[in-house]
């Protein structure tokens, strides 16, 4: 598959890659880092999120467990059932060794919303190092807290996957 993580650049939903190379994508992450996007208050960080899964391209949202974005998961996940979009449950943020805040609390709130809605979420290590590759130990905790449904994860096998994607629905 040929993809990529793009940055979300303001609470419009701005992208930091243009419309053309987006659908040229099978694949999109949106994910909002700290040097890129100053971290805002919840109602901003919510329409940032939000106006970025309206676009038909943006697959995923990459880490929205990210306290220093904070955000109001219900909306969010909501939003994501309505637009296909997933939601990333992303191992290297929820390392005791991370950088992003109390996102053990953030991903358990989300993934109860998930469950409540139907929501599907994707499993991401986000490694930076080969060795990381495939290894989910935090994620299969916090799914473990909430008794998250496998049904509900669509990464298990490609197939699922690839039918999970918006783009794919879209192109249906």
């Amino acid at each position: 598959l040929f993809g990529s993580e793009v940055n979300i650049m303001n609470y419009d939903g701005k992208l930091d890659m243009s419309q053309g190379l987006l659908e040229q994508m099978d694949v999109v992450v949106a994910s909002m880092h700290t040097p890129c996007l100053k971290p805002g208050s919840i109602e901003e960080v919510t329409k940032g999120y939000l106006k970025a899964i309206e676009n038909p391209f943006v697959n995923i949202i990459g880490h929205p467990d990210d306290g220093r974005f904070p955000v109001d998961y219900e909306k969010l996940v909501k939003a994501a059932k309505e637009t296909g979009t997933l939601l990333e449950i992303n191992n290297s943020s929820l390392s005791p060794y991370g950088y992003r805040e109390n996102t053990r609390e953030n991903s358990i709130q989300m993934l109860k919303f998930c469950k409540q809605y139907g929501t599907k979420v994707v499993l991401g290590t986000d490694a930076h190092v080969d060795a990381s590759i495939g290894e989910y130990p935090y994620v299969f905790e916090v799914l473990e807290a909430v008794d998250f449904p496998e049904e509900l994860v669509a990464n298990t096998t490609l197939d699922k996957l690839l039918a999970s994607l918006k783009r794919n629905k879209n192109l249906r």
